[in-house]
């Protein structure tokens, strides 16, 4: 190619090209346009290669592959991702195997974006408005008219459009990904998993993988915490504060102040501000710089998570509201009971690490759901919340009681379900009121019947209240009462033995000894 010819045509390169900054933060695109010689000639692909051999597009140079015929050329093309343009002739193995494979391209390898330009020898063989209507091509030449000035054009403004049809498609994917991936993100609870959950969104999006993002959130006292990080950034997890000596904390520092997204490859800061006044910061770090459409994709999804951001923040409050509200509640039943001492804090620890090694065990996969497995813990705490009905007489008697103030006592079970079923109609859905209402009423029913206040048997008792029986028993015969001394260890964890199968459920036991047998202390409260 001659020097004034080049100049000719460069047009076809500069048009809309930024000019990329010297100190390589904003570095070239490493990847290579792929391009596919298919010719049955060997001096066809020698001449073409020495053609092309010192074009590049965008700072982009070419990677030229070859295969000699129809079949080599789809499997190529079949095993090699983002190949943008394919050289094709059209007399190979077959008169017509060029335009079979064109045919193949689009209709069994679904590739509609990669540009094929048909080259022909014969061009009466194959003629050019019946090729041009009846196959999917982009072009079509004749061999003789394919200069070297000819065919630089040609590939040129074949990369230009496959380049517009790639990111109209990344576009389309991206926008998809979006809509799919915020849909996702409303349905996590905690503000880790949620930020974890926009950092693999991010990394979809980008399509082209990420060495690594990170999460940041800043607050009203200018203090970055780390709320998520993947990849190489993953060791910040373990630090509750962005370290401002980081290579990144100059980016992240100026989109914060800026309150503007940041795109200074390789750092790339995209800034959220919700309503709600927090400023989150996602920083992500692909191999290469982001092009515009990438860009304004991660915008978009930025501002539709902000919305999410403000409802997790939310959710968490009334979250918060609710335990608080439960914990009130225990609270209050164990104040007039102060003997009982921490006995419903070692419960909901001891029922919530029983509940997670029976779904282990995978015992009952239907009545322990997600949801049971989150919450009982808290509201186990709730089992004995009856009590406060019970007059002080009874409840502090330090003796052992007459049959009918047993009969009095054993109504805290009937009361404080129905305190806590009322409670529960008023928050739509399963709550720890919930399950606080199942256990108070069935923590002293027992397998084989025999227990109160419904003689319920086996699997009629509900398992979080199976659960809370077996752990309620068990602490309650560890630890001093008014009215008993606290039994040796290995005595409390015969009892729950020899009752399995009659007051206990015996896959509950079996699962407590599991946990006993693993862990010996289990139960024993520390020195």
């Amino acid at each position: 190619m001659t020097e004034s010819n080049a100049a000719d045509d460069n047009w076809l390169i500069d048009e809309d090209e930024e000019e990329l900054p010297a100190d390589g933060l904003g570095a070239p695109d490493q990847r290579l346009w792929r391009v596919l010689i298919v010719d049955d000639d060997v001096d066809v692909h020698a001449v073409t290669r020495l053609a092309l051999r010192n074009v590049s597009f965008k700072g982009r140079e070419l990677e030229l592959f070859s295969a000699y015929s129809g079949r080599e050329a789809y499997d190529i093309l079949r095993d090699t991702p983002d190949i943008a343009l394919v050289l094709l002739d059209v007399v190979m193995e077959t008169d017509d195997a060029g335009l079979l494979l064109a045919r193949r391209i689009r209709e069994e390898l679904h590739n509609a974006i990669v540009r094929v330009v048909l080259r022909t020898g014969q061009p009466g063989q194959a003629p050019e408005q019946r090729v041009i209507i009846e196959y999917d091509i982009n072009d079509y030449k004749a061999k003789t008219e394919l200069t070297t000035q000819k065919l630089f054009t040609t590939v040129i403004s074949a990369l230009r459009a496959y380049e517009s049809l790639n990111m109209l498609e990344r576009s389309r994917i991206g926008l998809g990904k979006i809509l799919a991936g915020a849909t996702n993100l409303y349905q996590i609870h905690s503000l880790r998993e949620f930020a974890s959950g926009v950092l693999n969104q991010v990394s979809a999006i980008l399509d082209v993988g990420s060495d690594g993002v990170l999460c940041l959130m800043q607050g009203d006292t200018g203090v970055t915490t780390v709320v998520a990080a993947t990849g190489h950034y993953a060791a910040l997890n373990d630090a509750e504060l962005m370290p401002t000596a980081h290579p990144l904390w100059p980016t992240i520092a100026k989109a914060f102040a800026e309150k503007k997204s940041q795109f200074e490859h390789p750092a790339n800061v995209l800034f959220i501000h919700t309503q709600e006044n927090r400023e989150v910061a996602i920083s992500v770090t692909p191999p290469w710089p982001l092009a515009q459409i990438q860009r304004d994709l991660l915008e978009v999804f930025c501002q539709r998570i902000a919305a999410a951001f403000d409802n997790l923040y939310m959710f968490g409050q009334l979250r918060k509201a609710q335990e608080a509200t439960v914990v009130a509640l225990a609270d209050l039943a164990e104040f007039r009971d102060a003997g009982t001492g921490g006995h419903v804090r070692r419960v909901q620890l001891l029922s919530s690490t029983l509940t997670q090694r029976l779904h282990e065990r995978g015992a009952y996969p239907d009545e322990i759901t997600p949801q049971l497995l989150e919450m009982i813990g808290l509201a186990s705490i709730l089992h004995d919340v009856g009590k406060v009905a019970t007059p002080d007489h009874i409840l502090l008697k330090p003796g052992i009681h007459t049959p009918e103030e047993r009969a009095e006592m054993q109504q805290h079970a009937a009361v404080g379900k129905s305190i806590l079923e009322r409670a529960a109609r008023m928050v739509d859905g399963v709550s720890y009121l919930t399950y606080g209402a199942e256990i108070a009423g069935g923590h002293h029913e027992h397998w084989d019947g025999n227990g109160y206040p419904n003689q319920l048997k086996a699997r009629q008792i509900p398992i979080a209240a199976r659960i809370v029986a077996v752990i309620d028993v068990f602490d309650s015969l560890l630890h001093e009462r008014p009215y008993k001394e606290p039994w040796p260890h290995t005595e409390a964890v015969s009892y729950i033995r020899d009752r399995a199968g009659k007051q206990f459920d015996p896959e509950v036991v079996a699962a407590l000894l599991d946990m006993i047998e693993r862990d010996p202390s289990v139960g024993r409260t520390p020195d």
